[in-house]
């Protein structure tokens, strides 16, 4: 089977820029432009098949055609597409935020909870990002640094490079800095709970909507634990992705599905007796049983895939 290029759905959100346009080739009349989920079959933004004979479907529509078996027997038991992989430019720092875990969330929010990584594509000298607390602290002392903005001053402040990587579970503070662009592999879901968010002002002109008591309720407040994922980036239930520097060969076996996205330079996709030039920006998805792909150039790219 060949690849399927996917086109964006875009989000305009207030701390974005203009990179994911004139970096990365996204297609959109957005501005600013913050995200590009280039892998969703979320509702709040499904992702396009740019060619093919289903090209102008939206991914879900074509899965609720072809059926669960171009996903994968590892995916069979998910109830929804098990992952969401978005491209995110921060001109603006965000909001420190947390997302709850599949519990939480089901009960309150009718969906599953996110975990999440972050692999830096491009970092501004000086950008840094907040991972977590630097120490252990109450739920009195999180509540008053909430209300009295003096929050940050117990947060892990990271600098960042390009390359760097974090893996963000369920229930975990953090914000992603200025001067970031990142791609981002998640859960397929979309929910977050802003906790503070420097008393910026939405487009409508009013504080935009935090979301604190939730927010006690499913964070973890002791330091992020060092996390160790083998040969892989990072990996979960939902994900697993692992990183590609130059020409590879990998196999998309029957048990899932695998998502391409080129993160730097151009080359070569060879996948189901079908060669296509690929570039920084693009994503393909890749049907389960597609068999042996190779990718060739130059370029960097990341596989993702349920294990």
């Amino acid at each position: 089977m060949p690849a399927y290029q996917l086109l964006p759905a875009c989000k305009d959100y207030i701390w974005g820029g203009q990179r994911l346009r004139t970096d990365f080739g996204v297609q959109s009349e957005l501005n600013p432009l913050a995200e590009a989920w280039v892998l969703s079959c979320h509702p709040d933004g499904p992702s396009v098949l740019a060619d093919g004979p289903c090209a102008g479907m939206t991914l879900p529509d074509y899965l609720a055609q072809e059926g669960k078996a171009v996903l994968g027997t590892a995916c069979q038991s998910f109830e929804n597409f098990p992952m969401l992989i978005k491209l995110i430019d921060a001109k603006k720092d965000l909001s420190i935020q947390v997302h709850p875990s599949d519990e939480y969330a089901l009960a309150h929010e009718g969906q599953y909870g996110k975990t999440e990584m972050w692999v830096v594509l491009d970092a501004e000298p000086g950008a840094s990002l907040y991972y977590g607390f630097d120490r252990e602290v109450s739920l009195e002392e999180f509540s008053r640094r909430v209300e009295d903005g003096t929050l940050t001053e117990v947060l892990r402040k990271v600098p960042v490079e390009r390359g760097d990587v974090f893996f963000i579970p369920s229930g975990t503070l953090h914000a992603i800095g200025a001067g970031l662009v990142i791609a981002e592999i998640q859960q397929n879901s979309n929910v977050t709970y802003r906790v503070f968010d420097y008393g910026r002002l939405g487009p409508d002109g009013k504080p935009r909507a935090l979301h604190v008591e939730k927010a006690l309720e499913v964070t973890d407040r002791r330091p992020a634990p060092a996390l160790d994922f083998g040969p892989h980036l990072g990996s979960c239930r939902y994900f697993s992705t692992d990183g590609h520097n130059g020409p590879f060969r990998a196999v998309c076996d029957g048990a899932s599905f695998h998502a391409l996205l080129v993160t730097e330079g151009e080359g070569e996709l060879t996948c189901g007796g079908e060669k296509r030039r690929i570039e920084r920006g693009q994503c393909f998805f890749l049907p389960a049983g597609s068999g042996e792909y190779q990718v060739a150039g130059g370029c960097r790219t990341l596989t993702s895939y349920v294990m």
